[in-house]
């Protein structure tokens, strides 16, 4: 009888306990998704206000007030950006150079990870600490000037492509991701008959697709977006611009074109409708982000994945 009695107390007991997990839960939730909405609108909010202002008037903006909706709906700005006729050839160039830059430094880079990965290999380790003193020095703007320049590749296209195919940063993730690939796998390729570049090729690669999708996507945002070395090393070809370098040139002639606030569009239309520097700015930030907007939801999967390197050990 007594036995009887616990029981039935420890099994009242349970639902309690049960209620309370369940209360817990719902107020986990509920504040989780309350904070990631609030997260949401934090972070897309700038984003938003921007397109927002390249679709205004620009002698519209300058008195504030613009937050999700444009006053004075206008294109202006857009054509304003592309009356150059050089945007659209820069365009090309740049993702040319995304594009070559990305595949040549993937595959050079897991190539180069998987031959340090390997522990037969003797020499891994003080190569791996060559690669990753380079992440802490460098020679700087001038020696790197002239070595570009003995190099001979001064106004050529591939001085956006050879000096970055490998990257130290990139190198220490993806041999980070290769240690957590069972080595039984090699093995039993060896044991078949496979070489070292068709293990590479047949089994390395694929397994590693989450962490070259995450590199490729780092890859790709740094090359779209960088302008510096057209700057430095590209200026006297106008033909091998790139885009961000022409906007910039843009940006940097709208606001020395006049001292007043507004400047005239310059598109052959009446100067009723003005751009400024603000509101050139925010359209330029548009048309160089859309590209890798779309780029982006393809690869969402395999960025979140490759963001867990080396998380999981086996």
């Amino acid at each position: 009888m007594k036995k009887k009695t616990q029981m039935s107390g420890g099994s009242a007991a349970i639902p309690r306990r049960l209620g309370k997990t369940d209360a817990e839960s719902v107020i986990f939730h509920t504040l989780n998704t309350i904070f990631m909405i609030l997260l949401v609108i934090v972070t897309l909010y700038p984003f938003l206000n921007t397109i927002v202002v390249s679709f205004n008037a620009g002698n519209d903006t300058i008195r504030g007030g613009l937050y999700l909706w444009p006053r004075q709906w206008t294109l202006q700005n857009y054509k304003a950006v592309f009356a150059s006729g050089t945007i659209f050839n820069a365009f090309w160039v740049s993702v040319a150079r995304t594009v070559i830059s990305t595949i040549l430094n993937i595959f050079l880079t897991t190539m180069l990870a998987y031959a340090l990965s390997r522990r037969e290999y003797i020499f891994r380790k003080p190569i791996t600490t060559i690669f990753v003193l380079t992440m802490y020095f460098n020679a700087g703007l001038i020696p790197g000037y002239f070595l570009i320049k003995d190099l001979g590749l001064l106004n050529s296209f591939w001085v956006y492509v050879i000096p970055g195919m490998i990257s130290a940063f990139n190198l220490i993730v993806i041999r980070t991701y290769i240690y957590t690939i069972p080595e039984s796998l090699v093995e039993s390729a060896r044991i078949d008959g496979a070489g070292d570049f068709k293990i590479f090729w047949r089994i390395m690669l694929p397994l590693c697709k989450p962490v070259l999708a995450t590199i490729a996507l780092f890859v790709a945002v740094g090359a779209w977006n960088a302008w510096f070395d057209a700057f430095i090393y590209t200026s006297s070809r106008q033909e091998l611009s790139t885009l961000q370098y022409e906007l910039m040139k843009l940006i940097s002639s709208s606001m020395n074109a006049n001292s007043n606030p507004s400047v005239s569009a310059g598109v052959g239309m009446e100067n009723t409708s003005l751009v400024t520097p603000v509101s050139i700015r925010a359209a330029i930030t548009i048309v160089a982000s859309v590209p890798i907007l779309v780029v982006y939801p393809f690869m969402q999967k395999y960025f979140v994945v490759g963001l867990n390197v080396g998380s999981v050990k086996e």
